[in-house]
């Protein structure tokens, strides 16, 4: 098969021009109209069509009502309620009939069901927000039995150690504007939490875990800025406000760097059915009035996320929003998604809460980092290199530091967090397979049966950014204790790796040179646990996953891969796969490796067919491998053969590449015990 491969220009199309005031709320409008189709007879509940989620069809509609009515909130207050008394009526009137406790479309309880407290943030939420035209209109009856719906949550300790801790600071705040129960000590338990997940440059983690993800963004840093304009929240701030918006605006600075020229966010992290939520800090920025990153580009960004998503028809023609990407593909979703889960993707439509006098709407647009120049970046918490290149708009991320796992633990790789490489152009493989044995962007032991590796919780050994006579190039490297994992069921996938029972195999150290669309991987297996036979095992890297309706490749291994048909050629030694104007190939360098290409059947969320190239080596403990692997949507040119040159010893390693557009470079590795990034 033959496809196509367009100019790079083409993977600009979703952002080039930027939309009004006027296209944004047009956008939203439809999603609201949409649901307002589904309501219940008492409009408590919106139920989306679809399979029924994992926590019932009461808790889907309850999330329906919820998180629509986070837009309908945004809207209400943009418009300053103008023009808009049939949205706020219809809420009001579901809002009356969910704190019914005899009506039979109410809604789930706090002590009925756990996710009613996530939800609980958005009513409490949108109801200080809109108090002129909702709150203040509900008769006292209804007020109270809300103050009632919402009271459990005071002296609650169930709540998970996560971005949850802002669903009970956010209620509780609301609750004591309004005369309810409240405890301050679960506010500074609260926000002393939050303080204690910051991390370096204004990354947060979500938990104890190393989980950096979207919700850095749509949740952890929206909720402070949005809570300080709660009604009473400043008393309830002690100072703190200047602190969190100090961290936005750092965080900022490097998330914008994380869009491509096409819009798409990184494909990376859980819940990622929210999509366009990716767009909410940028928004938030404004809001807080950052003073690092202009407006311009902040709503430039938040423009390419949203407009990305609508150039790729979400939603479809019936308004709703399904569980997928660029189309439903449920397997991208956690256990606890259901068909009104997507709509917290309506966080990226908090612009339209923002009045049309506001000087974000007038300020000029400012490119995306991407759009301007080739970006070369660290982001020292999560352990990445982030390399994006303008000639195709690509970012890419390679990942040495983020599993969404607990240092020192021995658990799966989550397909979600625990990969080398994440892009905005390529999705990890997320079907079932790919949860038990990692392909794609892993370097993983292979034995005879088949089963691969996994390295989480790999430990950072560095991450820098080389900016020398040497030439500039990002490093990372990690270590891990390679495992295989015998899985166990369980009925709860929030986005981690699977449990299991673990297998030792051996410790393999990788290290990671990027430059542009490149990535020479030096990997090394250290020791291997007693009685492990190297000859029966298989040292395989694997490089990008391609997806789309269908995916080409050429190899000279002559190889069929099972589930599909892959195209062959004898030119080179270098594994190509093609699909929608992209290339992923991949090439031995050090080592006696053997290229061919993988393709997998409905394994991605970016199409039936995914081709990934790898590479196996036979396992020689203590030498060294090199693998180069690139990732590019812009035209073939011409290139220079690319070599790695490895000397010194054990306890300092240099080495020198030069690279496919002829640039030579010479690094120091680091190694375990070096404080990561201490090379200068």
């Amino acid at each position: 098969m033959t496809i196509e491969q367009p100019a790079a220009t083409s993977r600009r199309s979703a952002v080039s021009a930027d939309w009004s005031r006027e296209q944004w709320l047009a956008y939203a409008d439809r999603l609201l109209d949409s649901a307002r189709s589904y309501a219940s007879p008492g409009n408590a509940r919106i139920t989306f069509p679809g399979e029924e989620g994992g926590y019932g069809r009461a808790v889907d509609g309850l999330e329906g009502f919820a998180r629509t009515f986070l837009l309908a909130g945004f809207r209400l207050v943009g418009a300053r309620g103008e023009g808009l008394d049939e949205l706020a009526d219809f809420y009001r009137r579901g809002v009356v009939t969910g704190v019914d406790p005899d009506a039979a479309d109410r809604w789930v309880r706090l002590d009925e069901h756990a996710q009613a407290k996530v939800e609980a943030a958005s009513l409490a939420l949108v109801l200080d927000m809109t108090r002129p035209w909702i709150w203040d209109r509900l008769d006292a009856l209804t007020q109270q039995r809300v103050i009632d719906y919402l009271a459990p949550v005071v002296g609650d300790s169930t709540y998970p150690k996560t971005n949850w801790l802002w669903f009970r600071v956010v209620v509780q705040t609301f609750l004591r504007s309004v005369g309810g129960p409240w405890s301050a000590a679960d506010l500074a338990d609260d926000l002393a939490l939050h303080d204690s997940l910051v991390r370096e440059d204004g990354w947060i983690s979500d938990g104890p875990e190393r989980a950096y993800d979207h919700y850095v963004g749509w949740a952890l840093h929206v909720y402070p800025v949005l809570w300080s304009r709660m009604q009473g929240a400043e008393e309830l701030a002690a100072g703190r406000t200047a602190a969190d918006v100090a961290g936005l605006d750092r965080f900022l600075q490097d998330a914008v760097a994380l869009v491509g020229a096409d819009g798409s966010p990184l494909i990376q992290g859980r819940s990622l059915i929210y999509r366009f939520a990716a767009a909410a800090p940028f928004w938030v920025g404004a809001f807080a009035e950052v003073p690092s990153v202009p407006l311009g580009q902040l709503r430039r960004a938040a423009n390419a996320v949203v407009a990305h998503f609508d150039e790729h028809d979400v939603p479809g023609d019936d308004g709703v929003l399904t569980i997928g990407w660029h189309h439903e593909w449920r397997e991208l979703a956690q256990s606890y998604s259901g068909p009104g889960s997507p709509y917290w993707a309506v966080k990226g439509l908090l612009g339209v809460a923002l009045p049309a006098d506001h000087p974000v709407w007038a300020a000029p647009a400012v490119p995306l980092p991407v759009d301007a120049a080739d970006q070369l970046r660290v982001v020292r918490s999560a352990g990445w290199v982030v390399s994006g290149t303008q000639a195709d708009g690509i970012v890419r991320v390679v990942n040495h530091g983020t599993d969404k796992a607990a240092a020192g633990s021995l658990v799966g790789d989550s397909p979600l967090y625990a990969r080398i490489g994440y892009s905005t152009a390529t999705a990890p493989l997320a079907d079932e397979r790919a949860w038990e044995q990692p392909l794609e962007q892993s370097v993983a032991l292979v034995d005879a049966t088949g089963r691969a590796t996994h390295r989480a919780a790999m430990e950072l050994v560095d991450v820098r950014v080389q900016d020398d006579e040497h030439g500039r190039l990002g490093i990372a490297a990690s270590r891990s204790h390679a495992h295989w994992l015998t899985p166990r069921p369980s009925p709860h996938r929030h986005g981690s790796g699977l449990a299991g029972d673990v297998e030792l195999a051996g410790v393999v150290t990788v290290h990671s040179l990027v430059r542009g669309p490149w990535e020479v991987r030096l990997a090394r297996v250290e020791s291997l646990e007693p009685g492990a036979d190297p000859a029966s095992l298989r040292l395989r890297v694997g490089g990008w996953a391609l997806a789309g309706d269908t995916a080409a490749g050429d190899t000279a291994a002559g190889d069929t891969a099972a589930g599909g048909t892959v195209e062959k050629s004898t030119s080179d030694a270098s594994p190509v796969a093609v699909a929608n104007g992209l290339r992923s190939s991949i090439r031995p360098l050090l080592g006696q490796g053997e290229p061919r290409i993988e393709v997998r059947r409905d394994a991605s969320p970016l199409g039936a067919e995914a081709a990934v190239p790898v590479v196996e080596y036979p396992v020689a403990v203590g030498e060294w491998i090199a693998t180069l692997i690139e990732l590019t949507g812009a035209p073939s040119a011409a290139a220079t053969e690319t070599s790695v040159a490895l000397s010194g010893d054990a306890s300092q390693t240099t080495v020198s590449v030069t690279w496919p557009d002829g640039t030579a470079t010479t690094s120091r590795l680091a190694h375990p015990g070096e404080a990561p990034g201490a090379i200068r």
